[in-house]
């Protein structure tokens, strides 16, 4: 695919853009060049959108750096957020039983492994749902982590969006590797970070169905969207934009994936591709 694609009206139909390692840098903010760039974008009428890992509750930085309120694609696809009205549209779970049975397989094929489950409520801070519960013992792979430490029984009786499974020293790779002849079919596996964690999701619940979800609501065509991303688990959406372009400091796969290699996210990577359009 040629770097500069023919899009309607010569722009992107929509804009999607993972957070983390993507369009913020190291200091987890937007700088100043992807503010405007991105501004310009929105300021066209062309939808800007999120598409990340993150939960809801952690879109709100987001939004403060940006300077604008966007949809979000959340927990790679299961959840989707209207930052602007602090609602939750839709909402993607792994019932109870199929929790339990991912559980018994983690600890057979990952021993020594702890889990831990990120769950939603109707707003980013519903105080009704614990949204992050993990059992005792768990590592987590980042500073300060919002939980809420229930047992194992209890932290797999509630449907989840996602399930997290930790196994510090390994990587996420080789775990994946381990669980992926096994959960195929049953649920969506992915990671974001190559530091012993992976991340399931009900099955077809990525960032790809979460953005053609998104792409419906606002009625634009994804075929001529364009993606950013850095991890495998922006793989599938990657794929589905017209054009996917991975920063610089993206993983090998999903640099492959990509269309396209922009600067890495600190070199305002996402910002110089939106200028091609947007100046």
């Amino acid at each position: 695919m040629s770097a500069y694609p023919s899009f309607p009206s010569n722009r992107p139909s929509l804009v999607a853009s993972d957070v983390d390692g993507t369009l913020i840098g190291h200091d987890e903010r937007v700088s100043a060049r992807t503010r405007s760039a991105v501004s310009d974008v929105v300021a066209s009428g062309t939808p800007f959108v999120l598409a990340t890992g993150r939960p809801p509750r952690w879109i709100p930085p987001v939004v403060d750096g940006l300077g604008f309120a966007p949809f979000a694609v959340c927990a790679n696809g299961a959840v989707i957020y209207d930052s602007a009205t602090d609602r939750v549209l839709s909402a993607a779970t792994l019932g109870v039983d199929l929790l339990e049975w991912l559980a018994d397989l983690a600890a057979t094929v990952l021993p020594g492994s702890g889990l831990a489950a990120e769950r939603v409520g109707a707003s980013a801070h519903d105080a009704a749902t614990p949204q992050f519960v993990s059992e005792p013992g768990y590592e987590h792979a980042w500073l300060n982590p919002d939980n809420t430490e229930l047992s194992g029984v209890e932290l797999l009786s509630a449907p989840a969006v996602k399930l997290l499974v930790r196994l510090p020293g390994a990587t996420s790779q080789s775990m994946v590797d381990a669980l992926a002849p096994h959960v195929a079919g049953q649920a969506d596996l992915t990671y974001s970070t190559d530091n012993g964690l992976v991340e399931l999701s009900a099955s077809g619940i990525t960032k790809a169905s979460g953005l053609l979800y998104l792409a419906d609501h606002l009625g634009v065509d994804p075929a001529y969207a364009v993606a950013f991303g850095d991890m495998p688990n922006d793989i599938p959406m990657l794929s589905l934009a017209g054009t996917g372009v991975a920063v610089e400091n993206a993983h090998p796969d999903a640099k492959a994936a990509a269309d396209e290699v922009t600067t890495t996210n600190v070199d305002d990577g996402v910002a110089k591709v939106l200028e091609r359009w947007w100046s």
